[in-house]
């Protein structure tokens, strides 16, 4: 049982006690302290106290955080729609639905649990037992070209290259109404939401720098189908922007409207075509993956009505 004390400072003062917690361990959510209190494992001041408890200046919280309790990720056989693959790298197009790798609610039925089945053995290891091969992700329902490492070598490489900025990620995605420039830049630095810890925003203060080229490829009566190329490679990145200017994209029910006159599932953007320098080979590398069904059916419905 790991033990830490905090005293408040002015600059917490009157802040919930789960929110409080969950600014001092900003790798943890707010559901994950609700739960350690419901269970008497934080104090303030020696008392138990609830999650909506407003700490004050120098109010004094102990929190005790039981050991971690060791998940086991086994391969499944799941189908795997795969766009390119030599011995090092394996370039897979993901479809909507599938969560990337192992996260809490998420242990079976991951892309890594589909890539352990697929390869086996043959997946570097640098980011553990949770995530072997995986070097980026993409959101759950956005769909597309993902690459996995298939050992070390490859992913050390391949992670530089995302580090500065020279891997080619072009996308494809729906927003919702017109947007009035043909092609643009849109720089905001992307961090998380100052009152939402499960959304991202434009957040100059507290935000990493953020850059998205688009295009406009057609427009509809309320809707633009849009190519999106990535200088930077934030949390959200498209749809934090792209909220930003007024136009979030189609089906996010996050940073859009919760209405869902589509029926879709999440937001309306496929990560296009990868492209990067081969870690061993040194030539250049570009993969795309075909728009999905879903995507396709909705574009003609969009032209059907012009």
């Amino acid at each position: 049982m790991n033990i830490e004390y905090f005293e408040v400072d002015d600059k917490y003062d009157g802040e919930r006690l789960d929110k409080f917690l969950a600014v001092i361990y900003p790798s943890q959510s707010r559901t994950f302290f609700q739960k350690l209190i419901k269970e008497d494992h934080v104090f303030v001041n020696d008392s138990v106290e609830k999650a909506n408890y407003r700490v004050h200046l120098d109010d004094v919280v102990r929190i005790e955080i039981p050991p971690a309790v060791p998940v086991t990720i086994l391969p499944e056989e799941i189908p795997l729609d795969i766009l390119y693959e030599d011995e090092d790298v394996l370039v897979v197009n993901k479809p909507k639905g599938m969560v990337v790798h192992p996260c809490p609610g998420h242990y079976t039925g991951t892309l890594v649990n589909a890539v352990m089945y697929y390869c086996r053995d043959r997946l570097s290891g640098i980011n553990g037992e949770i995530r072997p091969g995986i070097v980026h992700r993409i959101d759950k329902d956005t769909t597309g070209s993902l690459i996995v490492c298939k050992n070390d070598s490859c992913h050390k490489h391949i992670a530089e290259q995302i580090k500065e900025h020279s891997v080619t990620r072009r996308y494809r995605g729906i927003v919702t109404g017109v947007v009035k420039e043909s092609s643009g830049r849109i720089e905001g630095a992307i961090g998380r939401h100052p009152t939402d810890r499960k959304k991202m925003a434009v957040n100059e203060k507290n935000g990493k720098p953020a850059v998205t080229h688009y295009k406009v490829l057609e427009t509809f009566s309320n809707a633009s189908f849009m190519e999106f190329e990535l200088e930077t490679g934030r949390t959200h990145q498209i749809r934090v922007h792209m909220a930003s200017i007024g136009h979030p994209l189609l089906g996010d029910t996050v940073y859009g409207s919760i209405k869902n006159p589509y029926h879709l599932q999440g937001q309306t953007l496929h990560a296009m075509t990868i492209g990067f320098r081969h870690p061993e080979t040194k030539k250049y590398v570009e993969v795309s993956a075909p728009l999905p069904d879903y995507f396709e059916k909705l574009l003609l419905k969009f032209r059907s009505q012009k």
